[in-house]
């Protein structure tokens, strides 16, 4: 399993109110119980509260998650969630400060089965596979509720003319929430999965997004989104967390990735005359232990027997396992193709060019001759139509770009921020 996490303040924001948490199983007998866990958390909320409200989240939800041992995976996610919904709210209303204060929470699983989320909010989970982005949840939000409800069409969801950070669900200011489970769905060795905040996905497109988990690894893509982001006007804090897999275990090896769950225990099955012996047997045990201990003590063998042999039978009897009723969700809700083009070297070449005009501008100390050669490097592969390479490299040099330039500011704190 190969994974990358960033998360930045953003351009505009004081305080950063996204929150993240990764838990890796470290045994193969936790990967085939609870599997891998990865979780992005945006909060709301004025003063501390929206990062409070993110933070109890994500330190809740693994704890919550880890406790429901005899549940299913997918049960014990979203009882996770309920549960941190409830403490989030009792924080809430322990404290005027902190009241209505919620977050989105959108958590993924990669299991046996395959990949399992539970999701409240507008922080999205992607999938891709092969040459294909999918947005693997349903956007919590005012647009996307009024788009499925037939009452706005695409153009003017679009357009804009409707709000989109109205989110319509979330944890905390309600004492219960729905949660959205979603899966499972197949993985496949060399997915990848990008869980975000909206302050990423508000600013680069899903076809950009797609194109980026393709030809990167996990650490450059998480690092050019939130480059992106911040060049963009970076309005909003920045979470991503980028997974791979890498390993052939991690891959679905049924690819109807559906859960296995046993048939309740059945305890009519219990033989009455074995409930008859352990009865009076364990009865005898408690009379007779004021008289004659070494009886009492037979007695009680003899019942624990009784019932033993009695819940074995039941366990025997027990029918076999089957597969749930059906996958959960109706995700994915939507898919792009993930294929770097033309197109978006011209608007990494062009976000160069305008970063050099700024750093001339700013007479920051730029290393141009390396930034130069790697620009020709990308421009001949462009030329050659190798625009997985030439996007790659021209990534790359923005990043580099960006770091450099990230160096000068801190040396020139009272600069103001670059805005492309």
């Amino acid at each position: 399993m190969c994974h990358a996490v960033l998360s930045d303040i953003g351009m505009r924001r004081a305080v950063n109110q996204d929150s993240y948490a990764v838990m890796l199983a470290e045994t193969e007998t936790g990967w085939e119980k609870y599997g891998h866990l990865f979780m992005v958390a945006d909060g709301m909320g004025a003063h501390a509260a929206g990062e409070m409200a993110s933070r109890l989240a994500v330190d809740l939800v693994p704890h919550q998650f880890i406790k429901q041992q005899n549940s299913l995976p997918v049960d014990a996610l979203r009882k996770a969630l309920v549960e941190a919904n409830a403490e989030i709210y009792r924080r809430g209303q322990a404290n005027i400060e902190f009241r209505s204060m919620g977050t989105t929470a959108s958590a993924l699983t990669l299991l046996p089965e395959g990949a399992v989320l539970a999701h409240v909010g507008d922080s999205r989970i992607y999938q891709l596979h092969g040459d294909h982005l999918y947005q693997l949840t349903f956007d919590h939000s005012l647009v996307w509720e009024m788009q499925a409800a037939g009452e706005v069409t695409d153009e003017t969801a679009r357009s804009g003319v409707i709000p989109k950070n109205v989110i319509t669900r979330s944890l905390g200011p309600n004492p219960t929430v729905q949660v959205d489970l979603e899966g499972p769905f197949p993985v496949s060795v060399g997915d990848r999965f990008l869980l975000c905040s909206d302050g990423l996905s508000g600013q680069i497109t899903d076809e950009e997004i797609g194109a980026f988990l393709r030809v990167l690894p996990p650490d450059k893509a998480a690092q050019i989104f939130v480059d992106l982001s911040n060049l963009r006007g970076g309005p909003d804090n920045i979470t991503a967390i980028v997974v791979e897999a890498v390993e052939p275990t991690i891959a679905t090896h049924d690819k109807r990735a559906t859960f296995s769950r046993r048939p309740p225990l059945d305890f009519s099955l219990f033989s009455p005359a074995l409930a008859v012996v352990a009865g009076v047997c364990l009865l005898a045990a408690m009379v007779l232990l004021m008289w004659n201990v070494p009886v009492a003590i037979v007695a009680a063998v003899l019942g624990c027997i009784a019932l033993a042999t009695g819940f074995l039978q039941v366990m025997q009897n027990r029918g076999p396992s089957e597969d749930s009723n059906s996958r959960y969700g109706k995700g994915p809700y939507r898919q792009f193709k993930a294929v770097p083009t033309l197109a978006l070297f011209e608007h990494l070449a062009g976000t160069m060019k305008a970063l050099r005009e700024a750093a001339v501008e700013r007479k920051w100390k730029i290393d141009w001759p390396a930034v130069e050669k790697s620009f020709r490097q990308a421009r001949t592969a462009a030329d050659a139509k190798d625009f997985a390479t030439a996007v790659r490299v021209q990534s790359q040099v923005v990043i580099d770009l960006m770091q450099q330039i990230r160096k000068q500011r801190s040396e020139h704190a009272s600069d103001s921020a670059i805005d492309l």
